[in-house]
């Protein structure tokens, strides 16, 4: 029998289905030796970014040390879960895409204010209700996507690369606080960074796609021979944790705070909506207004989640897309490998102990070329963009210099209301907006027509010879 062609319906997604014909690589599994090792590589990728959050949040709360560890805990047994819903999916919940899941930064700013007033009982309340609402307006929020062609796309996705940056920049230095970079930090984080790249330019095979690991895994261990970390707090790490729901006990509700964190998770869904765009432009499986809907349900449903496991909202993380985008490998299954470590992690301090073990130099280095490939592929989405269209020119001019303004001062927003900051605050979210709205206004309210070269380089001879004459 000849090679045949079939198609079916898997789940209301259309597949074509060759005998004998190799699957689409982001359905590919990886053998279980190379599935573990890149998953680890994406639990790497985004612990700093994972722990980041609740640390924040707890210092600000001067929450007692052993409830900063149980929410630290519960966000990564949450992450993992939600990576989980993410990759693999269910019913019409999922991106089903190489897509790992984080607790979103958009938020920290109401989580902070809403717990200074109602404790941690006020901030489950209001991050149950706006997940069950962001679950419910997904379908609609979707259909915005036709508002997203290349230069939108582009646009969003070379800022999340740009805006990453500096806090690369910031892990290099030796940490956020820093106010100049310590010189042993930086030594470090660049030959992490000559490792990852030295190693992508001589293997084309497994090595090549595990860079980023083998040069986390060795600056490690140079940091540790030189002092520059210290494996000695794992010791006092429990063996065994487990999350239980509610553990702050029963969430309250207050229509003020549930209204400012339903603002904040739209913002993050803006977010989530330019890093799955990112991820689709990588592994080539475009995403439509249907899968954008899955996997903005799959953030509802998390969110909804993390109030209930005494976590927080949750968004895909631009750093993971970077990484696929570097070492090639786009099966979504090793991402959910990674979501099982994370459950792991959060399940067993010890193995969590040993990750928050790695120095800031060493992230800072592989931040770098992950960060730097997120940008690469925002710029190589522009390259399919007509700038003969003055309008695309400040589209892309105009998201780019906003999302510039946080990351230049990060205090240039603070007298502004607390609504504003939400959103400005944010370069990715106000790029974001930006380029939406700049696009309706040049391509789709009224369309300038494209000015080939050939006739603008005729009118300004014809202006050139007047001017002589």
């Amino acid at each position: 029998m000849g090679e045949a062609v079939r198609f079916r319906r898997d789940d209301d997604i259309v597949r074509e289905e060759r005998w004998g014909a190799r699957r689409h690589p982001v359905d590919e599994v990886p053998p279980p030796g190379r599935l573990l090792a890149f998953g680890l590589q994406h639990v790497l990728a985004m612990y700093a970014g994972a722990v980041a959050v609740p640390l924040i949040l707890g210092q600000a709360l001067k929450l007692p040390q052993r409830d900063l560890v149980y929410i630290i805990n519960a966000d990564l047994f949450t992450c993992g879960i939600a990576t989980l819903i993410t990759t693999i999916g269910f019913w019409k919940i999922g991106f089903r895409l190489p897509v790992i899941q984080g607790a979103a930064f958009a938020v920290l700013t109401p989580m902070i204010l809403i717990g200074q007033r109602d404790g941690l009982t006020g901030i489950y309340g209001a991050v149950l209700v706006a997940g069950a609402v962001v679950f419910v307006i997904s379908p609609y929020f979707s259909r915005l996507l036709r508002f997203f062609p290349p230069v939108v796309r582009g646009s969003i996705v070379m800022v999340i690369g740009i805006s990453l940056l500096p806090v690369a920049v910031q892990w290099s230095a030796g940490g956020p606080q820093r106010a100049s970079a310590d010189p042993g930090s930086v030594a470090l984080a660049i030959g992490v960074l000559a490792l990852i790249v030295v190693l992508y330019r001589l293997f084309t095979g497994f090595v090549g796609r595990i860079a980023v690991l083998v040069g986390v895994a060795v600056g490690t261990v140079a940091a540790a021979l030189f002092g520059m970390t210290d494996f000695g707090w794992v010791g006092d790490a429990n063996l065994v944790g487990i999350t239980t729901p509610f553990h702050f006990g029963a969430p309250t509700f207050n229509v003020s705070a549930i209204a400012a964190m339903t603002l904040a998770m739209l913002v993050v869904m803006m977010e989530t909506t330019g890093n799955s765009l990112a991820v689709g432009e990588i592994v080539g499986r475009p995403v439509d207004a249907e899968r954008l809907a899955r996997g903005l349900r799959a953030d509802g449903l998390c969110t909804t989640l993390g109030g209930i496991l005494n976590a927080f909202p949750y968004t895909a993380y631009a750093q993971n897309a970077g990484l696929v985008r570097l070492t090639g490998v786009r099966s979504r299954y090793v991402v959910a490998a990674a979501g099982v470590m994370l459950m792991l992690l959060g399940l067993v301090p010890k193995l969590a102990a040993v990750v928050a073990s790695i120095p800031a130099p060493v992230l800072g280095g592989a931040g770098l070329a992950m960060f730097g490939a997120v940008a690469a592929v925002g710029i190589r989405t522009l390259t399919q963009v007509d700038f003969e269209r003055d309008g695309n020119l400040i589209i892309v001019a105009v998201a780019l210099a906003l999302a510039m303004i946080p990351v230049a001062l990060p205090n240039f927003y603070s007298t502004f209301p607390q609504g504003a900051q939400t959103v400005l605050n944010s370069g990715i979210t106000a790029a974001s907006v930006s380029a939406v709205a700049l696009n309706v206004v040049f391509n789709v309210l009224r369309p300038r027509p494209a000015v080939s070269r050939e006739r603008r380089r005729q009118s300004e001879q014809s202006a050139t010879a007047v001017s002589v004459e």
